[in-house]
């Protein structure tokens, strides 16, 4: 056993001790072999469905219960990730009707209530997210998938495994909604009266993990589904149990302690003592930033100047150093590691430029209102990182005051878009482009937020163009450089203030092994075995 010894070891005791957790209190090992992860979520994500607590949520528990019609290819560290068939084997658009999208349906493949997988299953799925007159219609669900549905205009079954969707324009890029769209067993949803309350004490969808048993706000147990179609995935562990622990000091004391054995985004501070400890960090490269997406719409952001006076005013290099270099520089959507990061514009720290042109737009000093989470999905270490922004841009002339609010209050400003919530003059919501149409969705003006994830109301004109041609062409190559030229005039506009990109750090316990960690926000958990 590894011990240690002076005044790190005294912390960690401290640590310890106020969450609770010691090792006499964890009870006689199993012989089951379970993964046991400290999410940073306040919650335990929705599992009836479309989850929530952001994409932690969606990777915890939307794709170890569910899939969707297309899904991600995790199996690599050193490649970026793109999307392979899911649910469906194959999709292409219909020749005669490019609005038209038609899928081949997998056959092996079943809910782990034992009800079909076919057309009827898929077109139930998809038209209880969009019509409101549907049976099994939740607003709840409706709105955490609108971002993804939206551009659907209808579904229809084409025969016992192939349907079509068709949308309400060209959207070459349309398949990429889909990995986000998830599917539940109609047997499961009608057996309990389209009530997903009920719902919810029998889940069934057809990924990897059954649902096994939930203690609400402590603890979510799933199980290995020794059935799953895809025999390479099925989990090599017996059980998966997700802990909410948003607080990052508890989370590495449970690890410590031996509550848990994977954890979320330990902190700086507590990565010696956990390597220390003989446990594994793991890091990679992976499409997702910590920003702040601007209010476009209003004063003062709706000024080129502000927008970047606010990116000359952060030191991007005090951040990655506060952070213990387990993050790296950004200035877009796009991280420099992405294909389509292209010719960005790259901010220096200028505070002085900042102030002059503050100054020249007016706005000087320049107040302005932030809403941040104290703790959530991707948000990394949001509170001291924002009081360094803070810091920083007062230096410039920004009187900055931050709103507070829990990451799934967050999430509901987010989805509902700056016209809902003009209070805020920029929200600190963590963001990942992890595929083009996502990137897409961000800036341009008819995906403005609940239609996509345009919250701020971005618009610029040539970008919207260049966007416009991207979601028309099926020429791949043509996107990219359309993609490319975009995100060259998105960062020199200032669109956002991105401070820096995530490397993802992760502590597993030294008896894991077999995680692979994607070039994702999206994890696959199924292979990590439990050493005894």
């Amino acid at each position: 056993m590894v011990r240690l010894n002076g005044p790190m070891a005294c912390k960690i005791k401290k640590i310890a001790v106020a969450a609770g957790l010691s090792l006499a209190t964890l009870g006689a090992a199993s012989a089951e072999s379970v993964v046991t992860v400290a999410m940073t979520a306040a919650d335990i994500p929705d599992w009836a469905g479309q989850p929530d607590q952001g994409f932690e949520g969606t990777r915890f528990v939307g794709y170890s219960l569910y899939e969707g019609l297309v899904s991600w290819d995790l199996s690599s560290s050193d490649k970026e990730v793109d999307i392979i068939p899911g649910l469906a084997t194959a999709w292409n658009v219909d020749p005669e009707n490019p609005r038209r999208w038609l899928f081949d349906l997998r056959t092996d493949a079943a809910f782990h209530d034992g009800c079909a997988w076919n057309a009827d299953a898929a077109e139930w799925n998809i038209s209880r997210l969009i019509d409101e007159a549907h049976p099994a219609f939740s607003p709840v669900q409706f709105a955490r998938a609108r971002s993804r549905t939206s551009a659907i205009e209808g579904v229809e079954k084409v025969d016992e495994d192939t349907i079509a969707i068709t949308t309400k324009t060209v959207e070459s890029l349309f398949p990429y909604n889909l990995v986000y769209v998830l599917m539940l067993s109609k047997c499961a949803v009608e057996a309990a009266g389209n009530d997903f309350a009920v719902y919810a004490e029998a889940p069934a969808g057809s990924g990897p993990y059954k649902f096994g048993s939930v203690v609400p706000h402590e603890r979510l147990e799933l199980v290995k589904n020794e059935d799953y179609w895809n025999q390479a995935r099925i989990p090599k562990h017996d059980k998966l149990v997700l802990l909410p622990m948003p607080e990052a000091t508890t989370r590495a004391a449970a690890l410590l302690s031996g509550q848990v054995n994977f954890v979320e985004a330990p902190s700086p501070d507590m990565i010696p003592a956990l390597e220390g400890a003989g446990m594994q960090i793991i890091t990679n490269a992976y499409p997702h930033t910590w920003p702040y997406i601007l209010n476009n719409l209003t004063a003062p952001f709706n000024d080129v100047r502000v927008r970047q006076a606010i990116n000359y005013a952060v030191n991007r290099d005090d951040m990655v150093a506060m952070l213990g270099g387990i993050a790296a520089i950004s200035y877009g959507p796009y991280t420099k590691s992405q294909a389509n990061y292209g010719e960005a514009f790259e901010y220096p720290h200028d505070p002085a430029k900042a102030t002059a042109l503050l100054q020249e737009a007016g706005c000087y000093p320049c107040t302005i209102t932030v809403a941040i989470s104290p703790s959530g999905s991707g948000q990394m270490q949001p509170l001291p990182m924002n009081e360094l922004v803070k810091a920083q841009l007062e230096q410039a002339g920004f009187v900055v005051n931050f709103e507070v609010i829990d990451w799934n209050t967050m999430i509901t400003v987010y989805s509902s878009g700056a016209v809902a919530y003009p209070q805020y003059n920029a929200v600190n919501f963590s963001s990942a482009v992890m595929e083009p149409l996502t990137f897409v969705k961000n800036f341009m003006r008819k995906y403005q937020t609940p239609n996509g994830s345009n919250w701020g109301g971005y618009y610029n004109e040539q970008v919207e163009a260049l966007l416009e041609e991207t979601i028309t062409s099926f020429d791949a190559d043509h996107r990219n450089d359309l993609l490319r030229q975009a995100h060259k005039i998105v960062t020199e506009d200032g669109a956002r203030l991105t401070v820096v990109s995530d490397l993802n750090p992760r502590a597993l316990a030294p008896n894991l092994s077999g995680f692979v960690q994607a070039q994702s926000w999206f994890q696959d958990m199924t292979p990590i075995v439990v050493n005894e």
